[in-house]
């Protein structure tokens, strides 16, 4: 399953930057607002040392990590919401994707303009968010009155479930609070699915800041984090421009050297794809032989039919069984035969669930 994740922020906060660090695909860079006007997609692999060591096992033919999409969107301002600076434009990216990165500007730098003319990012992150709110709003009013007329004309009782989540959610809006704020079961989340809400998508806020603050942060990083405790957000610091040299050095002991000159055990940007995954409560599945070591996306707590299908549509309708391998005990016995002789392979039926760092083998008859 693919997973898309978009930058969002101010102009010139370093959203480019860091996708630039992320991604092979390098989007353009310059000191004035705009300066990415079409979104730019780069497709980057997944980190992940157990894919990793599978292949040093079993020396496959080919070793395929599981990959995020991210989207570098241009930098939003006061009045996107009715258009202003290409708003609406940036506004529809948005609703396209699983994930927000929002960065932050933690840094001074007088050679950086900012859109505002001073350094705030309490106040950064406000603005963004009440041009999201607005455009949130303005869908959830207008899904409410054609949800009216349906409920009325046709009795329609999934149109008046469905105006009765709208309308809660319309008081959360208003009183300029995020759309994830508000607590819905499962079946009012897909009452609202195609709402496709703005500010209902999980949020990670990346604070960008110095090289001399890339371990700790500073003092703006600590008045965000103050201000966000309520949120149940995952936060970030990252110094960007940093990351930026340290993808550009050609070997591993080059950028171990330098994240260690940094005070940092891994790459902050690591760091972002996993917190980009615990948000979404993704995990990954193996499969491995001598063809191919290869990684697997799942949402956390499915089922071994529905893991199936990820492969192939085939796999889940043919459903026989699973062969589940745990991750431990194949890198531990180094080889299936030898995991099949000691009895760790366990056999698993239609209602398993499927664990994090699971090596399956499916069955399947079509």
């Amino acid at each position: 399953m693919a997973l898309r994740c978009g930058i969002v922020g101010l102009p010139n906060v370093g959203k480019s930057t860091l996708f630039n660090c992320l991604s092979n695909a390098k989007a353009q860079s310059a000191n004035f607002p705009f300066c990415t006007i079409e979104p730019n997609l780069g497709v980057i692999t997944v980190p992940d040392k157990r894919l990793i060591r599978l292949a040093e096992i079993d020396n496959p033919k080919k070793v395929i990590p599981t990959t995020i999409e991210i989207v570098d969107i241009a930098g939003l301002v006061k009045g996107a919401s009715k258009g202003e600076g290409l708003g609406n434009q940036f506004l529809a990216n948005i609703r396209e994707v699983d994930a927000i990165i929002h960065v932050i500007r933690c840094f001074e730098n007088d050679n950086i303009i900012h859109v505002d003319g001073s350094i705030n990012p309490i106040r950064d992150k406000e603005v963004i968010d009440i041009e999201l709110q607005l455009k949130d709003l303005e869908t959830v009013e207008s899904r409410i009155a054609k949800l009216q007329k349906q409920a009325k004309v046709g009795n329609d009782r999934v149109a008046k479930k469905t105006v009765a989540v709208a309308e809660r959610l319309r008081n959360v809006l208003v009183t300029g609070q995020s759309a994830r704020t508000l607590v819905l079961t499962e079946d009012e989340e897909e009452l609202i699915h195609d709402f496709f809400l703005l500010t209902r998508k999980p949020v990670v806020y990346v604070c960008n800041v110095d090289e001399a603050s890339a371990a700790k942060g500073n003092s703006l990083t600590d008045a965000f984090r103050e201000s966000v405790k309520d949120e149940n957000a995952e936060i970030l610091i990252i110094a960007a421009a940093t990351e930026a040299d340290i993808a550009e050095l050609e070997s591993y002991e080059e950028k171990q050297l330098f994240l260690e000159d940094l005070g940092l055990d891994e790459p902050g940007v690591n760091k972002l794809i996993h917190a980009a995954y615990h948000l979404l409560k993704l995990q990954t599945y193996f499969t491995t032989g001598a063809d191919e070591s290869r990684a697997w996306t799942f949402v956390k707590g499915i089922k071994a039919p529905k893991a199936a299908g990820i492969i192939h549509s085939d796999f889940e309708k043919g459903f026989i069984r699973a062969e589940v391998i745990k991750y431990n005990d194949y890198v531990t016995l180094e080889s299936e035969s030898a995991c099949r002789e000691l009895g760790k392979i366990a056999i698993e039926g239609k209602e398993y669930v499927v664990q994090d760092g699971d090596i399956m083998h499916f069955r399947f008859n079509v």
